[in-house]
């Protein structure tokens, strides 16, 4: 492959992974299943390692999914809790042994099922029950103690008098199936509808605001792994077994849940064995994870930005189901991106029943060949969202009508366009086409935007079809008179909530404002970025494309897509609105004394848990002071920022690169001096 096509290439992957990783970890709605991201994953980690120039820091391939809520404190991770890299096949498996036993020889391996629940992270000092702690983005989560006190597997005093005194379990909260159904049973005798899925139920559930309500629905709990700098000892499988002395509920050898191998053939043979019984399990499991048993070559092997070297998931086939195509509908996003969707007979997959699928884009539909009245095979992307993944062409009917992508968007009736290198096809009508603004007004108010109280989807569309909203400035217009006289779900407290929140929004830094306004392929992180580096939504909307893409981490396609944003009159008059409004739209003098250039022109890798900085906070640290940041050592790194738990790998390839490896004292010093 060229280097211009791989560019391209690149691109287009990183903007697909990107949405279905919002889908999947801010939306909780997945729209593909695990094996269809993984295997875009592993192209853009290959065409990465390929041309290494092209390679980003902000990369799917260095990201850690996930997202946080603010219903409870967040809290940053001692040890990061990364995700696993997943695997399908027998070949995959195979090529992690030959990996671990290049790196290190023959190594012992411990399996364990992978349970499908809520990932927990559990902190014991002297014995006793401190802080539980959800995943979140796997730097930080969410604290739910309180809650997590009503797990009776998980105890608060432990046992014994041998363990460290100070360490942390990490497990997965889980409803057993019996308790699931129990629960569901409860709510339907109460004429209440049933929960979906236990593993989304877990995570509801843990986020309850009463550990009453959390203690009624029985949740439970597997830990399956111990951290700490004193553990009793340098064996995975050994620590597990000592957990269990301490009264954690652990994977019983006993009964299969946790066994070692010395081999591929041993591994496999545990894969086997449970692929076959697993549905005779208390619980759901989606796979078996892998790991090297040894501590001390885990640390050896180290950790890339996304998972850990020394373990890999082994993720079971999904459950599919046949049943009849009635029709297909298409659905508009915020960007104006088109979806095609199958309206499905009813049919019961794995637990739940499924009337509607994804057809995910126009090329889906092609290679499917869809007519309406077929029979569709349907799986569950992630085991969550069904999705169609083949047609039974030999039940096909005669004289059955083809389904053919509209040429016009479904809402507006404009023609839709097909932008070079995307899947999606778009509507153009951002201004006038109806699910566009309402979209748009969703991001708009979303807690990583403007954090605006009050405001979820069927709300804004309320505010829509009643005429009182029709883009982001018509909500600081708003009065509670007007939105009591819509009726029947607003009360004084509520319609107070909805306009205080939209008034207190106005003391979000501009980072975020410029975020909220959803200027397409400006995300988060580039948003802010941009942010610091022009001060001001007057000097961005001033500066030719040439001038934007010398801001780090904005290219030709984000720079064409910030000037096509302010050459439409329509934006450039809701930011007139917004600054009538006074929503801060330039970073405020406090935010530009704290950005200097002492770090101005060093590349900066950041690795290990430190004692007086988050990871974030050492990588904001050094962006606020002209720094850069990445996420692999390579021959143009500056300075390793190194904490606890930095892997020796990494440590090594510092020494041969000639790359300086500091501590968290030596990067203060280089701040304040």
């Amino acid at each position: 492959m060229e280097h211009e096509q791989a560019a391209r290439r690149i691109k287009e992957l990183s903007r697909e992974l990107e949405y279905h990783n919002h889908r999947y970890y801010v939306l909780a709605a997945p729209v593909i299943s695990d094996r269809a991201f993984d295997e875009m994953l592993k192209e853009l980690e290959a065409l990465e390692a390929g041309f290494p120039d092209l390679a980003d820091p902000n990369s799917p391939t260095q990201r850690v999914g996930g997202d946080i809520t603010k219903a409870f404190p967040t809290v940053a991770h001692r040890h990061p809790m990364l995700s696993l890299s997943n695997s399908y096949s027998r070949e995959d498996v195979a090529e992690f042994v030959a990996r671990v036993e290049k790196e290190v020889g023959q190594a012992t391996y411990v399996m364990e099922l992978k349970y499908d629940g809520v990932a927990i992270s559990l902190t014991y000092e002297n014995g006793r029950l401190m802080r539980g702690v959800t995943r979140g983005d796997g730097e930080k989560g969410e604290e739910v103690t309180n809650n997590i006190r009503t797990v009776r597997t998980i105890p608060l005093v432990l046992q014994g008098n041998d363990w460290p005194a100070s360490f942390e379990v990490r497990g997965e909260v889980v409803f057993t199936r019996e308790q699931f159904d129990k629960l569901n049973r409860q709510r339907t005798e109460a004429g209440e509808d049933p929960y979906m899925n236990p593993r989304n139920t877990a995570a509801g559930t843990l986020k309850l605001q009463d550990p009453k309500e959390v203690a009624r629905r029985v949740l439970d709990n597997f830990i399956y792994g111990v951290q700490g700098d004193q553990l009793p000892t340098r064996s995975h499988f050994g620590n597990i077994r000592k957990a269990a002395e301490w009264g954690f509920k652990t994977p019983e050898p006993q009964r299969r849940f946790i066994e070692q191998a010395k081999d591929l053939e041993g591994i496999m043979a545990f894969i086997d064995h449970w692929d076959i019984h697993r549905r005779g399990l208390e619980v759901d499991i989606d796979g078996v994870v892998i790991k090297v048993d040894d501590l001390d070559v885990q640390a050896e092997m180290g950790l890339t930005a996304k998972s850990p070297r020394w373990a890999i998931a082994y993720k079971f086939q999904a459950e599919q189901a046949i049943t009849r195509l009635n029709d297909v509908s298409y659905q508009v996003g915020r960007t104006g991106a088109v979806t095609p969707v199958a309206e499905l007979e009813p049919v019961l997959l794995a637990g739940t029943i499924v009337k509607r699928a994804s057809l995910f884009n126009a090329d889906q539909l092609a290679r499917l060949d869809l007519h309406i009245g077929d029979m569709v095979r349907v799986e569950k992307a992630g085991e969550i969202i069904p999705q169609v993944v083949a047609v039974e062409k030999e039940q096909r009917a005669a004289h059955t009508r083809a389904v053919h992508f509209p040429e016009q968007c479904p809402e507006c009736a404009t023609p839709l366009i097909r932008l070079e290198g995307e899947a999606q096809h778009y509507c153009p009508n951002e201004h006038h086409c109806p699910p566009q603004i309402t979209r748009r007004i969703e991001h708009f108010v979303a807690r990583k935007a403007m954090n605006i109280d009050g405001l979820g989807g069927e709300t804004v569309d309320e505010l829509f079809r009643a005429g009182l909203i029709r883009n982001v400035a018509d909500l600081y217009d708003l009065r509670a008179e007007q939105l009591l006289a819509l009726g029947k779900g607003w009360g004084e407290k509520s319609a107070r909530q909805v306009v205080e929140g939209i008034a207190a929004s106005r003391q979000i830094p501009f980072e975020q404002v410029l975020f909220a306004l959803g200027i397409r392929h400006v995300g988060e992180t580039v948003a802010r970025k941009i942010a610091r580096a022009v001060g001001s939504i007057d000097r961005l909307a001033a500066m030719s494309q040439q001038e934007l893409t010398a801001i780090d981490e904005v290219g030709p396609v984000i720079a064409e897509s910030i000037a096509d944003f302010f050459a439409v009159e329509g934006n450039r008059n809701i930011i007139e609105r917004l600054r009538h409004h006074g929503v801060r739209l330039e970073l405020d003098q406090l935010e530009v004394v704290e950005v200097g250039d002492k770090l101005k022109g060093l590349t900066f890798v950041v690795s290990g848990v430190f004692q007086n900085f988050s990871r974030d906070g050492i990588k904001e640290t050094i962006e606020r002071n002209g720094g850069k940041v990445s996420g692999s050592i390579s021959s143009k790194t500056s300075y390793v920022v190194a904490g606890a738990d930095m892997g020796p790998a990494k440590r090594t390839k510092a020494e041969q690169l000639g790359v300086p490896v500091i501590g968290e004292e030596e990067f203060t010093r280089m701040i304040e001096g």
